[in-house]
């Protein structure tokens, strides 16, 4: 598996969902599966069925999520000696040319994106655009919608 970039507060989110996972959801849903087998006829047991559905899904993302979390890479921007640029991690503040509106998002990994919290990822086109561009630089890149031009406002190493 490659290495997987996630910034400081991704890689704590994504801890506490793997710990909620094996120490509440886990065994929740054990319980569940024991209690539907107690009404006898597996075959016809919707509750048994969707129980061990629900099981398979919890233990696939356990897994995923021990993977993705024994390789990953936590990237602090603060802590790396740049003035000004576009890195993982940053919080940065574009000016949509085209709408003239501003925006705001951080660059993160592919695990951490999330367009409605303002996350996007850095393997993504307005991610791999962005990388290394300076506070006042102007960009294109071809959006799904299209081509975008936005303006870089403002650089934060803080987010």
């Amino acid at each position: 598996m490659d290495r997987v970039l996630l910034t400081a507060k991704g890689a704590e989110r994504l801890q506490a969902e793997l710990k909620n996972l094996k120490s509440v959801e886990r065994p929740k849903i054990i319980e569940a599966i024991a209690e539907a087998r107690a009404h006898g006829d597996l075959s016809e047991n919707a509750e048994y069925h969707a129980a061990r559905e629900q099981q398979s899904f919890i233990e696939g993302r356990i897994k995923e999520l021990e993977g993705s979390l024994g390789v990953a890479e936590v990237i602090d921007p603060a802590k790396l000696n740049i003035s000004g640029k576009v890195v993982f991690g940053t919080l940065v503040k574009l000016y949509d040319v085209d709408t003239d509106k501003e925006v705001s998002y951080q660059v993160v990994g592919d695990l951490e994106a999330d367009i409605d919290q303002g996350k996007i990822s850095i393997s993504s086109p307005i991610g791999k655009a962005l990388i290394g561009k300076l506070e006042g630089d102007e960009f294109t890149f071809q959006a799904p919608a299209g081509e975008k031009t936005y303006e870089v406002v403002s650089v934060n190493y803080d987010a």
